[in-house]
């Protein structure tokens, strides 16, 4: 999730070629839908492999930081056993990005197996992880996780075992852009509910439904100006946004002494939704990564379709206090969470009226996947649904085992591209 410093030139809006700085490519807003997966690379009985560096030295022939193939681009993340992929430009249709992306996973999924009897693993945290399994990527651009462990502890799980589903969408204008921006404020505290997919860690059951989320607050709480809430603040202007925002946390980080690569650069933004200018789109990182590629485009047509609602709607947003402590609710009780939305009174009640206005802003291409978001409010995240499974195969076999029998079947799920329902 955390970018080096050369990564925020667009691999979807703008030019593939990391090192040379093309004209932005301009969409109207919310035409295309731009994602970003992790994915664990694991060996038997889940064992995380720190292996990012040799598989793209195995494609590239040496280290590099992304790897471009014929449709996607993969390449590395702060920890070493995770990977990254992309597409080469964005998705108008989610059924092409459906395609697009799992044959990608497949590829690397296949190489994989033949070479290092391993495979990729989605959710929001690797479950049985500990911190000494895994280390953080000492190629080119470690400088930037140098400056970074200067200042904080890159050693906990916020950092070192966090995978994330980022979803970019285009803005025409600054007007727009703010739009997109203050909706998302004011629905992005509800969202875990649908997407949390993080229930364990450390082989553990842990306190929250999105523990993903969780360490996730904490990872700079050094510098608390970073992440703010993770809930974003209202905004006007783009002159706000960047003298308050992003001047806000570059001046802590000045005061703290930090490397320069780090300061007044958008990407250190840590809030669960950010503005990339670079890319002329709004980037929503509040949701943890799914267990297959279907189930991340049934996120991505979900909030199009909701925000493509609630511009025509205009609703009335609510204050940030109120957000941010609906969201601290949902991210530990999810869709059970007693919330002080005027839909609630619980996160279930809230996510269904989202789920209604995108019915009925969603192209027919796009209807097809709400079926899946649908089902994740009526029977539970995959957070839910996975320590459901747990507690009951636990009944039959030691916990750990049941971990392994479970995500065996999560594994099984990337691969075939089946929701895990």
């Amino acid at each position: 999730m955390r970018k080096g410093p050369c990564e925020n030139i667009s691999l979807y809006f703008g030019s593939i070629d990391l090192d040379k700085r093309e004209d932005v490519n301009t969409y109207r807003t919310l035409e295309v839908l731009g994602p970003e997966h992790e994915f664990s690379i694991v060996g038997e009985d889940l064992k995380p492999l720190p292996i990012a560096d040799k598989v793209i030295k195995d494609f590239h022939g040496r280290i590099v930081n992304f790897v471009r193939q014929d449709r996607f681009t993969f390449g590395k993340e702060m920890q070493l056993h995770v990977l990254e992929f992309k597409p080469n430009k964005p998705f108008k249709s989610p059924r092409i990005f459906e395609e697009t992306m799992h044959k990608a996973v497949l590829r690397i999924i296949d190489f994989l197996e033949k070479r290092y009897s391993a495979c990729l693993l989605g959710t929001g945290m690797h479950p049985l992880l500990r911190l000494e399994e895994t280390s953080i990527w000492p190629h080119r651009h470690r400088e930037i996780y140098h400056a970074y462990g200067e200042i904080f502890n890159l050693k906990q799980h916020g950092w070192l075992n966090i995978q994330s589903f980022q979803l970019n969408l285009p803005y025409s204008s600054e007007e727009k852009a703010i739009q997109l921006h203050n909706l998302l404020t004011n629905v992005c505290a509800y969202i875990p509910a649908i997407s949390a997919s993080s229930p364990l860690y450390e082989g553990k059951l842990g306190e929250y439904v999105d523990n993903r989320l969780h360490f996730y607050m904490e990872n700079q709480k050094e510098i608390p100006s970073i992440t703010g809430s993770i809930i974003p603040e209202y905004i006007h202007s783009f002159r706000q946004y960047k003298d308050e925002i992003i001047g806000g946390y570059s001046r802590d980080l000045a005061k703290a002494g930090a490397h320069r690569c780090l300061l007044y650069k958008e990407w250190v933004n840590s809030r669960g939704v950010i503005l990339r200018f670079e890319r002329k789109a709004i980037e929503i990182r509040i949701l943890d990564e799914q267990e297959c590629i279907k189930s991340d485009v049934a996120l991505s047509c979900f909030f199009r379709a909701l925000l493509r609602g609630l511009l025509k709607e205009k609703p009335q947003l609510l204050p940030t206090e109120t957000l941010v402590r609906d969201f601290q609710k949902v991210i530990k009780e999810g869709l059970n969470a007693k919330v002080s939305h005027p839909q609630g009174p619980t996160a279930r009640h809230v996510c269904k009226h989202f789920l209604k206005i995108a019915y009925a802003n969603a192209g027919e291409d796009e209807k097809e996947y709400l079926s899946i978001v649908q089902r994740r409010i009526e029977d539970g995240s995959l957070s839910e649904l996975i320590r459901e499974n747990l507690i009951k195969r636990t009944q039959k076999a030691d916990f750990n085992e049941a971990i392994i029998d479970v995500y065996s079947k999560l594994l099984k799920s990337l691969r075939e591209n089946s929701p895990f329902l």
